[in-house]
């Protein structure tokens, strides 16, 4: 199975609605609350380059946001990424 991170901040409508997806796919992923540590969201900034939350990493890889999770699921490459290890 996939190493999955989540970069959120607790009132992040795109942070649930991607936790969600993921949930809906059965695995298990790792949140980080940037909101609750400052050193997370430089973190993340650092891996991706970006800003915002949610950023997603499957596999250390940077996926993006939840309209990118969303593509790829929608693209039906998902489940291939979800089931690398």
């Amino acid at each position: 199975m996939a190493k999955i991170e989540v970069y959120s901040s607790a009132h992040c409508p795109y942070c649930v609605m991607a936790k969600q997806l993921l949930d809906r796919k059965g695995v298990k992923y790792t949140e980080i609350r940037v909101d609750l540590d400052p050193a997370k969201r430089q973190e993340m900034m650092k891996k991706s380059r970006q800003r915002t939350v949610p950023q997603i990493f499957i596999n250390n890889e940077a996926i993006g946001g939840y309209t990118d999770l969303l593509a790829i699921e929608r693209s039906q490459r998902l489940d291939e990424l979800l089931a690398q290890s």
